[in-house]
Parts: structure tokens; C-alpha cells; sequence
């Protein structure tokens, strides 16, 4: 059986031998600042399975923090960079003009859910890189200098980028930050004030969002309103629709630009080729959204997606890089657009979703631990508390990662307070490991309560 068919099997002790002697070398070579949560030294992977140094095999429902919603090592993915680099590794859009940008630049923008007839698609490397230059897009297209971001968001390491992310034990000793970036109160709705109903809470969390022009900077100083469909990093946090659709009216009324950061909801993971589809389907498109992660199945890329309107307010030279729109990576997102669209992998992460979904949900029953089971298609997260008052109970999550890694599993947390677990598994995972995968999980779940 190929390793893209396995389940699960754990064959030594974890680390074993091998991957020892490579995290020995680690520690040597490499800044411990750079965090590893799993000490497993990956030799190869295929679809939904990872395999280490020592042989043992791991269903992975990281898949790269998002990166593989395509899964690894896809043949076609594959084909296309060996192709690729057989012809040019990098051409340098500032100077000599790479055809295949422009294909993926067209191809994208026949898709890009964004306001305008016509888009426009900036092409960079990680998604840091994207958040910054949408930010500096916005600041141009408005001649405004003001941000507002929110609660739990994560939007990346560089230093704005870490200004906009709310969680600072990314900023610990890293000041001072920017000036000119505002928080607001994310619609955290299971954590809305005590007695407080659903319907309410939206009202609520629209306030407070209007209350940041009061007390912080008026609507007409602010670019733009950046915001993550489903938060990753906060506790993978669904905006609610009603929420956004009151954005995009304030948005409107005061000349504000609405990003959307899609670097971990994008291609095919929510349901809909980008989250931001279903507020096109609900009439309200955001700015310009942000992509990265599982844009190009591992290869390093990212990307920004707006209006010719918009975009041709930047003044020339303010944007764009080395390798930005590198070949290599054009090369492999136009074989993973290519194979999502082929084979409906929005489809298949709804199909995942609604099995994952009716058994999350079936365990609140079972383990009174559960508080919350939320997100959008396929990328979902469990909560955990300590009781009726749902104190995080991140010390629960801590145990179960751990159980579940010992019997081959790969879950990671999440959330401000560290008590949530994040469900990111590729899209091509097998009916088979899907079940295997859930199985151990529960297993994990009953031996750490």
C-alpha cells in the first residue's frame, strides 16, 4: 500500500532513533526561537500522510498550519515545478516578465471574489508579505494612514504584521510597533457577555467596533478594516455574516476599504473556492483579500487581490520584491487552481466537514470538557473548558495533543487562551483515514479527561 493510502502506525518510540540524532542537530544549528511543537523528522509525504526518519506513519491534520489543503506531494503539483524548473527557476517581474504570473494573475482574477469588474493580482512569498502590502495598497487607493484590526487576530511575524496580530507573546521584546493600528472587539460569540443572546451579541460586537472612532481614530483617518473570515491563531472564530455584512456598510458610509486576510480560510477549505464567496453570495464583496498558504501546495507564495480601481492608485515602485511571483511557485498554483476545480475540492471540504461536524457535535454529549464545536467547512475547532462558567482548560488540549501523537495522529491547538483544537486536515484525506483519524482523536479525548 502506498504511503498516500496508509493509516496510521506508529513503529518506535517517539522521537525515535533517527529523528534523535536530526533533532540533535537542530538544536545546534538552529535559533531556538524557532519553535517545533512535534519532535518528528519528516522523510516523506503523500495526500493526507506523513511518514518520519525512523518509519513511522502520521495522518496530519496540521497539513503545514493550512499549507496542503491539496495534500502532499501531489503528482500533478509535482509534475508542474519538475517542468518548470527545467526551464527557469526566476525571473524578476521588476525587470523581465514571467508568462506564468500573468497566466495565474488572469486565472485568479477570473475568480477573486472582490468588488470591481475588473482585478488585479499582486503576486509576493508568505503571507506576512501580503498583509503588509494590502495594508499599504489601502493607505495609497485612500490617502489614509489608519488600520483597524481585531481580538484574537493573527496576521503574520513581520513587525506590522505583528502590531496587527492581537496575541503579543509573537511581539515579546520586539518594540516599539507602528503607530496608527487600532483593536477592535472580534464576535466571539460563545464568549459574549453572560445573558446575552446570539442576536444581540452581533448589535454588540458592531458597537464596539464603532466605538474605535470615537476613542481611537475617526472613520475618516482609517484605510481600511482587516478582519479573518474564520480566525486561526484566536480559536478558529467564525465572523458571523451579519457581522460582516454590518462592516461592509460602515465600510461604505465612511470610505473605508474592507480587507479580508483568506491566508488560512482560501482555496477550497471553507467550503467555497475563499470564505469571502459567501459574502459575494450574500451581496457584499469585500476590498481586496489577502491569499497565501494553500495557494501553490507548499511552495512559497502569496498574494493580493483587488480592483484595477484600486490598484492603480499605487504609485509605481512602492510594491513588489525579488521573487515576488516566483516560477516555481506560479508553477505549482496553477496546477493546484487547476486540480481544485477539477476535482471540486470545495465539495470535498464540505463532505469532510459535515462528517467531522455530526461527530465534534456528538461528543458534547458524551464530554462535558467539550464547550464549542464552530468554524466553516473544513476548517473547524473543538473547544475545551472546565466548566458551565467555560474557564479554557488549555492544560485538557495539552493532554490530548500529545495522547493523539503517540497513536499517529497530528492535531495542534489554537486560541487565545490555548484551548482549542484546530482541524486542518488536507482535502484529499481518504474516507478510511478521515475515520481512523476520528477514531483517535476521541480515544485521546476520553484517556486525558
Amino acid at each position: 500500500m502506498s504511503l498516500r493510502e496508509s493509516l496510521p502506525k506508529v513503529i518506535t518510540e517517539l522521537p525515535g532513533p533517527k529523528a534523535k540524532q536530526v533533532l540533535d542537530r537542530r538544536a545546534e544549528a538552529m535559533p531556538a526561537a524557532i519553535k517545533t511543537i512535534y519532535p518528528i523528522v519528516i522523510e516523506r509525504g503523500e495526500g493526507a500522510m506523513i511518514e518520519d526518519s525512523d518509519g513511522n506513519v502520521f495522518l496530519d491534520w496540521i497539513g503545514g498550519v493550512g499549507v496542503m489543503n491539496v495534500g502532499y506531494s501531489q503528482p500533478e503539483v509535482v509534475e508542474a515545478v519538475r517542468d518548470q524548473a527545467g526551464r527557469f527557476f526566476h525571473s524578476m517581474m521588476n525587470m523581465t516578465t514571467n508568462p506564468l504570473y500573468i497566466d495565474y494573475a488572469e486565472a485568479l482574477g477570473k475568480i477573486a471574489p472582490v468588488k470591481g469588474d475588473k482585478k488585479q493580482i499582486m503576486l509576493a512569498n508568505s503571507g506576512a508579505e501580503a498583509v503588509e502590502n494590502a495594508v499599504k495598497i489601502a493607505k495609497a487607493a485612500t490617502g489614509r494612514p489608519n488600520i483597524i484590526v481585531f481580538t484574537g487576530a493573527f496576521h503574520g511575524r513581520t513587525t506590522l504584521a505583528m502590531t496587527m496580530t492581537a496575541k503579543k507573546a509573537y511581539a515579546l521584546g520586539m518594540g516599539p510597533f507602528p503607530d496608527g493600528i487600532y483593536r477592535a472587539e472580534f464576535p466571539y460569540t460563545y464568549r459574549r457577555p453572560s445573558g446575552m443572546s446570539e442576536a444581540d451579541a452581533i448589535s454588540y460586537y458592531v458597537g464596539k467596533l464603532e466605538e474605535v472612532f470615537d476613542t481611537s481614530s475617526p472613520a475618516s483617518y482609517v484605510a481600511a478594516i482587516v478582519f479573518e473570515p474564520v480566525q486561526g491563531e484566536g480559536g478558529f472564530v467564525p465572523a458571523p455574516l451579519e457581522w460582516v455584512k454590518a462592516v461592509r456598510e460602515i465600510c461604505d458610509k465612511n470610505g473605508i476599504l474592507m480587507v479580508v486576510d483568506e491566508i488560512q480560510t482560501g482555496f477550497s477549505r471553507s467550503g467555497r473556492m475563499f470564505a469571502s464567496d459567501y459574502y459575494v453570495e450574500e451581496g457584499f464583496a469585500p476590498d481586496i483579500i489577502t491569499v497565501a498558504k494553500s495557494i501553490a501546495g507548499g511552495v512559497p507564495l502569496s498574494g493580493v487581490m483587488a480592483s484595477k480601481e484600486i490598484m492603480d492608485k499605487v504609485t509605481p515602485g512602492t510594491i513588489g520584491g525579488t521573487y515576488n511571483g516566483s516560477a516555481l511557485g506560479c508553477a505549482a498554483a496553477l496546477a493546484v487552481l487547476k486540480k481544485m476545480q477539477d476535482e471540486d475540492y470545495p465539495g470535498k471540504a464540505l463532505k469532510i466537514a459535515g462528517k467531522c461536524r455530526e461527530r465534534f457535535e456528538s461528543w458534547q454529549s458524551k464530554f462535558k470538557e467539550i464547550g464549542d464545536v464552530r468554524g466553516i467547512g473544513a476548517m473547524m475547532g473543538v473547544e475545551f473548558v472546565k466548566d458551565e462558567a467555560k474557564t479554557p482548560y488549555p492544560e485538557l488540549v495539552g493532554k490530548i495533543v500529545a495522547a493523539a501523537w503517540t497513536k499517529g495522529l497530528l492535531i495542534e491547538s489554537a486560541g487565545t487562551y490555548g484551548n482549542v483544537i484546530r482541524f486542518l486536515c488536507p482535502l484529499c484525506v481518504t474516507d478510511e483515514q478521515l475515520e481512523k483519524g476520528l477514531e483517535i482523536f476521541e480515544e485521546a479525548i476520553a484517556a486525558s479527561v
